[in-house]
């Protein structure tokens, strides 16, 4: 493999090959590159929304309210259990876009102790212009393969992934 063609990984590879010849490191290139791809693409992700006055955390509350579908409302204990939150920290995410007009929380009409979280005019303007942007971000990181090559790359990952989750259950 040339020089210009190697990663970082490649040289954890090569150390470990000098230092332990015997080891099978097929798993480590894989996963230390799913780990440094994910590293490097939530930050490139965290600053496309920071430019749009957000974070992850926002964006990924903001999102699943509107995939959820119209009228864009769930309840707190909903949007904790998708986006695996305690209470708490789903208390504080709510409070901040609640204050920035991004969603509003209301009484849930058929639980009195329930609450409803449903997004605002502005909140789904924004989503929708954060997930277009951050969609651009992935997609210009996608560009270095084909499409042949990006459709083969999700269909391995997604294998990988379903086996994961089948062994830890």
């Amino acid at each position: 493999m040339s020089a210009q063609h190697k990663d970082p990984v490649d040289a954890i590879i090569e150390q470990w090959a000098t230092v332990r010849p015997d080891l099978d490191t097929t798993a480590m290139e894989v996963f230390g590159r799913i780990y440094r791809l994910s590293r490097a693409m939530s930050d490139r992700l965290e600053k496309t929304y920071a430019s749009l006055g957000i974070g992850r955390g926002e964006f990924d509350v903001l999102a699943t309210l509107r995939r959820s579908g119209e009228p864009y409302v769930l309840s707190p204990r909903q949007l904790s259990a998708t986006l695996m939150l305690t209470t708490g920290g789903m208390t504080g995410r709510l409070d901040k876009l609640e204050r920035a007009g991004l969603l509003r929380r209301s009484p849930d009409p058929h639980d009195r102790r329930g609450l409803r979280v449903t997004l605002t005019e502005q909140g789904l303007e924004l989503v929708d212009r954060a997930v277009g942007a951050g969609l651009a971000a992935q997609t210009q990181a996608l560009s270095a393969l084909d499409a042949e090559q990006a459709g083969q790359l999700a269909d391995l990952l997604r294998e990988l992934l379903l086996s994961t989750e089948t062994t830890e259950k």
